[in-house]
């Protein structure tokens, strides 16, 4: 739950109300305020340092975040914050923030399908019976309209208005948004953890290493720690549309590993912060996919030409779901407005530049993006050399 990555006057204003609903009784459950430290390695790029600076610059200044933002600037400051790490720190700068923290997904996400289910919202879950393979359409021209969808076991489901919001999937079924909301995927790893070590890391601030990757407390539940490399991220292009998408059915997904570099840069963050993880097995490693767009920008707005009948949420680049308690109120205000009035919402097209071409672009992101097929190929090459 950063609120730094990009601070400005009314983003900040809907991230405390997001915060403020994470710590309502029906969201507070899965909201942890451990904290949020945003910093930089002595090995970190100009680019990375130059945003850490303007970030820090924003909100040290905000009235609400400011009088709980701690600067970091030597070792010792960041042994104070994390009093469990025994690496070296190299050159570790940056800031501490003590009002922001993380909201567990997975839990989330099965309590308020727990809390709605209770209060008659149907479901309907499953390969097959849950997954939407076409929107339907009648009409042409200005009167041409969503009337529902179909699912992939064949059955037709009639809507007057119809929601897309499928993150990285918008694409599937709107192909349009795909030249601004580029499906991306970034590498997730986890170290499982013994009972006491899991104990003795609970609690900790999230650290977001802006050169090498981003952890937080274990889950006591299952005893795994989550780690995450940070980089421009992976693309998989059609290259009939050149439209990115989730790999799907045409191209086997990496599965129980991530990219070598990926890799790196975790053992490296590792070895920094808690070396005594550094040389530990890797589990369920996998490529997580949403969607990026260049500006990080969300679109909450009427799809152009259907007459106001589907409404499509997409382009979280890695920020939509913090937001999770409050976006249900903006697709409310489109409703009641019949137009979305702010401007950075609104759809779009970008032509001439594909989400190759972002990897340097987006100003918090570093590195090159690249494609998935890469990291399949090179996986090929380094199992063959084993043999």
């Amino acid at each position: 739950m950063d609120s730094s990555t990009k601070l400005r006057p009314k983003y900040s204003r809907i991230l405390q109300e997001a915060i403020e609903q994470w710590k309502t009784p029906l969201f507070g459950p899965y909201y942890h305020q451990t904290g949020y430290v945003v910093a930089t390695s002595s090995r970190a790029p100009p680019k990375a340092v130059e945003h850490l600076q303007k970030a820090l610059g924003s909100i040290q200044h905000h009235p609400v975040f400011a009088p709980a933002i701690s600067s970091l600037d030597k070792h010792q400051d960041f042994k104070d914050v994390f009093w469990q790490f025994t690496g070296k720190m190299s050159g570790f700068k940056g800031y501490f923030n003590r009002l922001a923290g993380y909201a567990h997904s997975s839990n989330a996400m099965k309590g308020i399908h727990h809390h709605l289910s209770g209060r008659g919202v149907k479901f309907i879950l499953g390969h097959d019976q849950g997954r939407v393979v076409e929107l339907l359409y009648s009409g042409s021209g200005e009167s041409r309209q969503c009337t529902g969808f179909k699912t992939a076991n064949g059955q037709v489901y009639q809507a007057q208005r119809t929601i897309c919001c499928l993150g990285a999937y918008a694409a599937t079924l709107i192909p349009e948004i795909g030249s601004f909301s580029v499906a991306k995927c970034w590498s997730v790893a986890h170290v499982q953890l013994t009972e006491t070590e899991c104990d003795y890391l609970r609690g900790i601030p999230v650290l977001n290493m802006r050169d090498m990757g981003f952890f937080f407390e274990p889950d006591p539940a299952t005893r795994l720690f989550k780690l995450c490399p940070l980089g421009a991220g992976y693309i998989n292009t059609d290259k009939r549309t050149g439209i990115s998408l989730p790999p799907l059915n045409t191209l086997p997904p990496p599965q129980d590993y991530i990219p070598a570099h990926d890799e790196e840069k975790l053992r490296r963050l590792l070895r920094e912060t808690l070396p005594w993880l550094a040389d530990r097995p890797f589990v369920d490693q996998r490529m997580c996919w949403f969607a990026d767009t260049a500006d990080s920008e969300y679109c909450v707005d009427f799809v152009p030409k259907t007459n106001k009948s589907l409404i499509v949420l997409s382009g979280d680049s890695g920020h939509g779901f913090k937001m999770m308690p409050i976006v249900g109120q903006w697709v409310l205000q489109l409703l009641n407005d019949g137009t979305q009035n702010l401007k950075r919402w609104q759809w779009r097209q970008t032509e001439g530049k594909t989400g190759k071409d972002w990897g340097d672009e987006v100003s918090w992101r570093i590195g090159v993006t690249k494609e998935i097929q890469e990291v399949i190929e090179e996986r090929g090459r380094m199992l063959q050399a084993r043999l």
